[in-house]
């Protein structure tokens, strides 16, 4: 799990609580049913219509993405690239061949094995170009999905709380009992406030984050392999790759 995630989903929402239950409110005052339906499901039912059914029952997917701990490790890229290619230039392109099953990752492994294959230069350039230019679209997807869940999400509270109002206003004759119904109307537009700010467009980020840093490791692979194909020295081929990564990085692992 990714400590920075959970970490500030709690802080966040932790203070909202906190602060509220300091200033003397109840918990069972804000979780109210229908303003949480008007909320979740008119957001969710919006970015229904902005995007695919595939892509909304993908959210469980993009939320376990947003989660996970795991990030691509640049610095174990650089070093197999170069490692591949020491054993290159002994061994030639085709000796790289019975290393093809040490590599776990798919478009590592696919861009090897176009290496492997002799693929030309130019060639092997622009098919794993394409190939990152497709994986970066579908991020997109989901980055955009979650953006407009959180663009949505406010104005449905709005909506929520001018439906408490009208209600509170065309059924409350008592005027000691109005103000805490128009007290309660307003709690729709807490949850579509919240959720947009502490769950919606947090994750949309980190989301974008994950795209990030896996493209800049794709980009690290489409560069070393592209190097080992025309021929450049390892040491070269390193202090290239060492451009992707944080410069305390390069200092401390390549004095």
């Amino acid at each position: 799990m990714d400590i920075a995630t959970i970490g500030g989903l709690l802080v966040g929402i932790g203070a909202i609580l906190i602060s509220f239950l300091l200033e003397g409110g109840s918990l069972a005052s804000i979780f109210k049913g229908p303003a949480v339906m008007i909320v979740v499901f008119g957001t969710l039912g919006a970015g229904m219509i902005t995007t695919s059914l595939k892509n909304v029952l993908a959210i469980p997917t993009y939320l376990r993405i947003a989660l996970s701990g795991k990030q691509p490790d640049h610095l174990y890229t650089i070093n197999k690239v170069v490692k591949l290619a020491e054993r290159a230039r002994r061994e030639g392109v085709l000796g790289l061949e019975k290393h093809l099953n040490t590599v776990e990752a798919g478009f590592f492994r696919k861009a090897l094995a176009l290496l492997i294959d002799g693929t030309e230069v130019t060639e092997l350039r622009r098919i794993l170009e394409t190939e990152i230019a497709y994986l970066e679209e579908r991020h997109k997807r989901g980055i955009e999905l979650f953006k407009k869940l959180g663009g949505f999400a406010p104005t449905m509270g709005i909506i929520g709380t001018v439906l408490g109002l009208i209600h509170t206003l065309a059924n409350t004759a008592d005027t000691s009992k109005m103000a805490a119904g128009i007290a309660s109307a307003f709690i729709a537009t807490l949850w579509g406030i919240c959720s947009a700010n502490l769950f919606f467009l947090p994750v949309g980020d980190k989301l974008r984050h994950r795209h990030l840093d896996e493209v800049a490791n794709l980009e690290l692979v489409l560069e070393g392999v592209v190097s080992i194909q025309s021929g450049e020295n390892p040491r070269m081929i390193r202090s290239k790759l060492q451009a992707y990564i944080d410069p305390e990085r390069r200092t401390s692992e390549f004095p």
